[in-house]
C-alpha cells in the first residue's frame, strides 16, 4: 500500500466515490426525465468505473508482478469505456435532436 502517498490515495478513492455518485445522479436524471438515452450514458460509464477500479486494486498491492494482469484490464476497460462514452454521447444528441417537419396547424371549419 505503499506506492502511492496519502494524498493520492485521498483523490484515488475520492475520484471513484465520485464516479458513482455521477453514474446514479445521471440514471436518476434519466427517470426523472423519462429519456433513456441518460440511462445509457450511466450504463456506459461502467467501463471506466472498472478501469478506476483496476487501478487502484492494483496499487493497493504495492503494484505487485503477479496482479500485472490488471493494468491490462484497466487498459482494455478504458478503451471501452471511451467507446461506450461516446456512443452514449451520439444517442443523447440524436435523442434531442427535433425533426425539421412543421406539424400542419388545424384548419377551424365555421358552421
Amino acid at each position: 500500500m505503499q506506492a502511492l502517498s496519502i494524498p493520492t490515495w485521498i483523490i484515488h478513492i475520492s475520484s471513484v466515490i465520485e464516479w458513482i455518485v455521477a453514474i446514479w445522479l445521471i440514471w436518476t436524471y434519466g427517470e426523472l426525465t423519462n429519456n433513456r438515452s441518460w440511462w445509457g450514458l450511466s450504463l456506459a460509464m461502467l467501463p471506466a468505473l472498472v478501469s478506476a477500479m483496476c487501478a487502484c486494486t492494483w496499487h493497493y498491492f504495492d503494484n505487485a508482478e503477479s496482479l500485472e494482469w490488471l493494468v491490462t484490464l484497466q487498459a482494455t476497460m478504458t478503451l471501452v469505456g471511451n467507446f461506450t462514452l461516446w456512443g452514449a454521447a451520439f444517442l443523447i444528441w440524436r435523442s434531442t435532436k427535433s425533426p425539421n417537419i412543421v406539424e400542419p396547424k388545424p384548419i377551424k371549419l365555421e358552421q
